[in-house]
């Protein structure tokens, strides 16, 4: 065998490229309609638009998520269980060495905020339509409630039990409300209207995820703790009728 016939032998097959297609059906079509479902809501699209945007077949779509609400459900969770398992890690870590010294109360919201910030910030366009997403599905009635509760829920509840231990006697309800209003600062910030680009002159931009961050936990910490200092008004007795002679 001559040398030259030798290396034509041994050369190496070309190399596949790669792209979109490559990648696996079910995560062509998650992605589409992630990105989709973000910029014209649920019902602006149907399957046959994702199955189009991911260039896949509509049976396809049926296949691996049943129905559209289906599809949204699994695109809901797909980057939810890598969200809650940092949560989780950073609360568990700071629940740790609280032993010796109890978390803060802005130690405990940073874990909980922190992970959405930086995937925000870092984590490319898919992460940017995913918390479109969350925006627009925290504020549905029609999912909202469904959906936030079976993802987020258990996570949630962890959190509010470290709060409650770093406000001891706040109220229950004071310690849901303040959660409550910590989510919709989370919800207005992530979706990045642009709104706050317009009313700041250009001062502030939504984008400005560094910025965000220097900011959001003091303010939501403030928030928590003057919920649960302020003084209630004192319940009026009952007024008991007088017997009827």
């Amino acid at each position: 065998m001559t040398p030259a016939s030798q290396r034509k032998r041994m050369s190496p097959a070309p190399a596949r490229r790669g792209g979109p297609r490559s990648r696996p059906t079910r995560e062509r079509i998650l992605d589409a309609a992630e990105r989709l479902f973000a910029a014209r809501g649920f019902h602006g699209v149907s399957i046959r638009d994702i199955t189009g945007a991911a260039g896949v077949d509509v049976a396809l779509a049926n296949y691996h998520f049943g129905s559209k609400q289906g599809l949204l459900e699994a695109v809901f969770m797909r980057r939810a269980a890598d969200l809650n398992a940092e949560r989780l890690a950073r609360l568990d870590a700071l629940l740790a060495t609280g032993r010796r010294k109890a978390p803060t109360l802005e130690e405990i919201i940073d874990a909980f905020t922190h992970p959405l910030l930086d995937r925000s910030a870092r984590g490319g366009p898919g992460w940017k339509s995913y918390f479109a997403l969350i925006a627009e599905i925290n504020n549905s009635p029609e999912f909202g409630g469904v959906l936030m509760t079976k993802t987020y829920d258990p996570v949630v509840q962890r959190f509010i039990e470290a709060i409650r231990r770093a406000l001891p006697g706040c109220d229950g309800r004071d310690l849901y409300w303040a959660y409550h209003f910590l989510s919709g600062a989370l919800t207005l910030t992530f979706a990045e209207t642009g709104r706050i680009d317009k009313l700041s002159g250009g001062v502030c931009r939504s984008n400005d995820l560094d910025a965000v961050h220097e900011r959001l936990v003091p303010f939501c910490a403030a928030g928590f703790r003057a919920v649960c200092a302020r003084e209630r008004p004192a319940r009026r007795p009952v007024a008991r009728r007088k017997p009827a002679r």
